[in-house]
C-alpha cells in the first residue's frame, strides 16, 4: 500500500475526493516550495481513485493554492507555497461531518451571506449576473424534474457565483470552502414536516430569482431583505 493510500485510510469519514485532496495536500505541504510531487497518473494510482475523483481533488487543491499543475515533458504536480487563506481552506475541508461540522458550516455560511450580497450589489457585472441566471435555470430544470438534490446543488452553485464577485479574498475563500464542506456531505434531500417538498422548492426558486433580480437592479434594500428571508426560512432544505 502506498503512503498516499495509507493517509487516505486515516480519513475514512471523508469522501474519496476529500481524502485524495487531503493526502496530496499534506504531501505538498511537507515538500519544499516548487518540488515535483509526481505525474498526475502516478499520484492518481497511488491514491487509488478514479480519474474524475482525482481531477476534482486537483481542482480543490489548485483553487486553494496548494499545488500547481504543469503539462509537457517534466510536468506533473508541484508543491506551491500555501497562503494563510489556502491553509484555512484546507482546515475547513478536513472537518468531520460526524461531529456536527456541517450544521456549524451552514450557520457560518448564513452569517456571511449578507456581506457577500453587499459586495455583489457593489461589484457584480453583466457577466456575473448572467452566471447567476444560468444557475437559476439549472435550479428550475431540477425542480421541474423533481430532482431535489440537483436543485440544492444548483442552488449552491448560484451562491458560489455570488461569492466569486466579492473582491474580499478572505471572505470569498472561507465561504467557498464552507460550500465545499456542505456539498461533500450531502447525500439526499428529504422533506421535513407535512409541507410537500415540491412546494417548498418552488418557493425557494422564486426567492432566489427575486434575489438575482434585486442584485441586477442594484436594489439594496430588497436584496438584503431577501437574503434575511432566505436564511430565516430554510428549514426543510439547506439551500
Amino acid at each position: 500500500m502506498t503512503d498516499l493510500a495509507q493517509r487516505m485510510m486515516m480519513d475514512a469519514s471523508l469522501s474519496r475526493t476529500e481524502q485524495a485532496a487531503l493526502a496530496i495536500g499534506r504531501l505538498a505541504e511537507q515538500a519544499p516550495h516548487g518540488a515535483r510531487l509526481g505525474t498526475k497518473k502516478e499520484l492518481q494510482e497511488q491514491c487509488g481513485v478514479a480519474k474524475g475523483t482525482f481531477n476534482e481533488a486537483l481542482r480543490i487543491l489548485q483553487s486553494r493554492g496548494v499545488i500547481t499543475v504543469r503539462s509537457g515533458p517534466g510536468g506533473g504536480l508541484f508543491a506551491a507555497s500555501p497562503t494563510p487563506i489556502a491553509r484555512l481552506g484546507n482546515s475547513i475541508l478536513s472537518l468531520d461531518a460526524a461531529e456536527g461540522d456541517v450544521a456549524d458550516a451552514v450557520r457560518i455560511r448564513d452569517a456571511l451571506d449578507p456581506l457577500l450580497i453587499e459586495d455583489a450589489l457593489d461589484h457584480s457585472s453583466a457577466v456575473d449576473i448572467a452566471r447567476m441566471r444560468t444557475a437559476l435555470d439549472v435550479m428550475q430544470q431540477s425542480a421541474d424534474a423533481g430532482d431535489a438534490t440537483g436543485f440544492v446543488r444548483a442552488n449552491w452553485e448560484l451562491h458560489a457565483a455570488i461569492a466569486r464577485v466579492s473582491p474580499n479574498a478572505i471572505l470569498k475563500s472561507i465561504y467557498l470552502s464552507l460550500l465545499d464542506l456542505i456539498e461533500s456531505h450531502t447525500v439526499s434531500v428529504e422533506p421535513v414536516g407535512d409541507r410537500p417538498l415540491s412546494e417548498y422548492i418552488a418557493d425557494r426558486q422564486q426567492l432566489h430569482a427575486d434575489l438575482v433580480d434585486a442584485l441586477d437592479h442594484r436594489d439594496r434594500d430588497r436584496a438584503l431583505r431577501l437574503i434575511h428571508e432566505h436564511n430565516t426560512t430554510q428549514q426543510e432544505v439547506q439551500s
